[in-house]
């Protein structure tokens, strides 16, 4: 479906199926943040093992531009994508049910840094109940070698080589001037995404996905952003792929990703069904 401003997709699902896999409860609702060039069909694929299990998914991608030039610029483009995509919640009357995240690449991670900033320091969305997220090959941080596989695989087949040089030419100076020379100046005023979410991370839990043979994000910068979110006691796992390409892991493991996928879910239900159980006994023993 396309609004006014941004195009996403948002899928209900049958009341007979919500209500054999949530008996009752509020049907999750599942926000797909795809990555850099994700074409929605294939964003779909993966919202198909929410809206199985009788969930509203809603299926957005950000532009190539915004994510390759506007941030790369540090322009917070995407901070008010984020903030139309929860108010897409309010249009929907989905607000009160359980929100659940699943984020790809950096391109997405990007959106969900803005969305996490806007859900700790908002108050029109402080109701909002997040129960969790999954991260699929993310995060990764200053990585110009990776971010130009990613441009180039973005760019596809069909461009000039002439042009693609160019573009890649100019992306590297760009990144390499602004996140790695500039950095350490500029931080204060526009922290990359890593940083931000590393310094001050949700507290719902986030389960990653990803693999040591990806070529665009390097494993190494998930594991160290994994064991910073354990420092700081999210409740948080991961799992390695090991042989898998960027945002493959689905396509090679499908049975087994989309298991993880239904698996994760059920738990972060079934936290909040007994975080809801403890409030009522406390009330009633008031």
């Amino acid at each position: 479906m396309a609004d006014d401003e941004i195009d996403y997709n948002i899928v209900f699902p049958d009341a007979g199926t919500s209500e054999r896999h949530w008996r009752g409860t509020k049907e999750p609702v599942v926000i797909l943040l795809g990555w850099a060039g994700c074409k929605d069909k294939h964003l779909a694929k993966y919202s198909s093992i929410y809206n199985e299990q009788g969930c509203v998914t809603i299926r957005y991608t950000a532009p190539l531009k915004t994510v390759f030039i506007s941030e790369s610029f540090g322009y917070k483009e995407l901070s008010s994508t984020a903030l139309k995509l929860l108010e897409i919640l309010y249009d929907y009357e989905v607000e009160n049910s359980p929100v659940f995240f699943h984020v790809f690449s950096n391109g997405g991670f990007m959106l969900y840094r803005y969305i996490v900033e806007l859900l700790h320091g908002d108050k029109q969305f402080s109701s909002l109940c997040v129960i969790g997220a999954m991260v699929d090959s993310a995060p990764g941080s200053g990585n110009v070698r990776g971010a130009l596989r990613a441009l180039t695989a973005t760019l596809g087949p069909k461009i000039s080589p002439f042009l693609r040089y160019v573009l890649l030419a100019l992306f590297a100076v760009t990144v390499f001037l602004l996140r790695v020379v500039l950095y350490p100046l500029t931080k204060y005023i526009h922290k990359n995404h890593y940083d931000a979410l590393r310094e001050r991370p949700p507290a719902w839990p986030h389960y990653y996905l990803y693999s040591k043979a990806d070529q665009v994000i390097r494993h190494r910068d998930i594991e160290l952003f994994v064991a910073t979110l354990k420092q700081k006691g999210v409740p948080v796992d991961s799992f390695d792929f090991v042989s898998t390409p960027h945002v493959g892991h689905f396509r090679d493991f499908p049975e087994q990703y989309a298991l993880k996928c239904r698996d994760f879910l059920v738990a972060c239900m079934k936290d909040l069904q007994e975080t809801e159980v403890k409030k009522r006994h406390w009330v009633q023993n008031q």
